[in-house]
């Protein structure tokens, strides 16, 4: 990545925006207790998360974390995921770029695949 790279932080530890940066949330649903007022985000990923049936087949479950990342990528090859990685890697490569997940396990979540996808294409 050029010129922003790609952070994340859990949106419910959100430390708050810093200068230059896009925010955008990365889960299908909306992150349980919050209000959309206090979220503070520029946009809203669904298309470039987990469709619900591998989020549900998944389950956050480390032990399944490899399969769960070779499927997910595999969607985000395709549109219109594909076309929502690749908005996201401009942004990226114009300014910094915080993905906003919910779940608690970040290390074996979708955002974690899904920067590893804007920084480095399917691998």
């Amino acid at each position: 990545m050029a010129k922003g790279g790609v952070d994340i932080v859990r949106v419910y530890e959100d430390p708050g925006r810093r200068r230059g940066e896009q925010r955008v949330l990365v889960d299908r649903l909306w992150p349980r207790g919050l209000s959309k007022e206090v979220v503070d985000y520029d946009e809203w990923a669904k298309e470039a998360t987990p469709s619900s049936e591998l989020r549900r087949w998944y389950g956050h479950d480390p032990a399944k974390f490899g399969m769960f990342s070779n499927r997910y990528r595999h969607e985000l090859a395709a549109p219109p995921a594909a076309d929502a990685v690749a908005h996201l890697r401009e942004v990226a490569k114009r300014q910094r770029l915080v993905l906003l997940p919910a779940t608690p396990d970040v290390e074996h979540s979708g955002a974690t695949v899904l920067r590893g996808v804007i920084e480095h294409g399917g691998r």
